[in-house]
């Protein structure tokens, strides 16, 4: 009913006021012990690793919008077939550099899978560009590569430097945090490290109420996001969910 309502947000915003207050039953409903020994347990594992995953951001969420989870499950499944080899590189030959990435994040206090965009964005080789001038593991454009501490010049490009760029990520990411704020907002930070922050900060500024536009589960659901974004999240949580369970997925 929410993704037929289309473009009537007010009719939306019903909708998922309604939808809430179903979470909160639903919460009391899990709280009890016929629910706990019964068979309702039983769900979804990719939904369950991104409650999981959310509970490790401070976020929490009980609907998880179906297109959302659709998206997921689309990439695990790519990451399983054509993207296979950035998978496998990341779990085998490079795995020692992902460890070390994953450290570097937990030392800056930062949840240690965040570590996994760096799949995302240049499936761990330093040797793309963009066309807006964005290389290295990060993809970095060399003014943001020098706004967070590396040196770029004609002699060194610190943006190849493993160690170097993903410290650097760390400072931008935990500002990306900041700025958009806690909880289910680091999805919206995961956006904007891709799309940038005022990009996104535009698009969600089309909804009025100010604690919804730090809501990302409400945005994804009325469509409040770039298209960009609708995919890059959740492949970015894909590449989390197969990396915490390689076996499962086949690595």
């Amino acid at each position: 009913m929410i993704a037929r309502s289309g473009q009537n947000p007010e009719q939306a915003d019903q909708l998922i006021d309604q939808l809430g207050q179903y979470e909160d039953q639903a919460q009391a409903l899990q709280k009890t012990l016929l629910y706990r020994v019964g068979s309702f347990e039983r769900e979804d594992p990719v939904q369950k690793e991104i409650r999981a995953l959310m509970a490790e951001f401070g976020a929490e969420t009980y609907s998880i919008p179906p297109e959302f989870l659709d998206e997921v499950k689309r990439f695990i499944q790519q990451y399983q077939g054509s993207d296979r080899p950035h998978m496998a590189r990341a779990l085998g030959r490079a795995r020692n550099d992902m460890e070390t990435m994953r450290e570097i994040f937990q030392q800056n206090n930062l949840p240690p899978d965040l570590a996994y965009i760096v799949l995302v964005e240049s499936a761990l080789s330093g040797d793309s560009t963009s066309p807006a001038g964005a290389s290295g593991l990060w993809q970095f454009t060399p003014a943001t590569a020098r706004q967070y501490g590396l040196k770029v010049n004609d002699s060194v490009d610190e943006r190849m430097n493993a160690t170097k760029s993903t410290r650097a990520a760390c400072k931008y990411i935990r500002e990306l945090i900041l700025d958009f704020g806690a909880g289910s907002s680091v999805m919206l930070a995961l956006a904007a490290y891709n799309l940038g922050p005022s990009r996104v900060k535009t698009a969600v500024r089309k909804v009025n109420d100010p604690i919804k536009q730090r809501n990302f589960w409400y945005l994804y659901r009325v469509r409040a996001v770039p298209p960009e974004t609708r995919e890059y999240v959740p492949k970015v949580i894909a590449v989390m969910i197969i990396a915490r369970h390689p076996e499962r997925y086949g690595f």
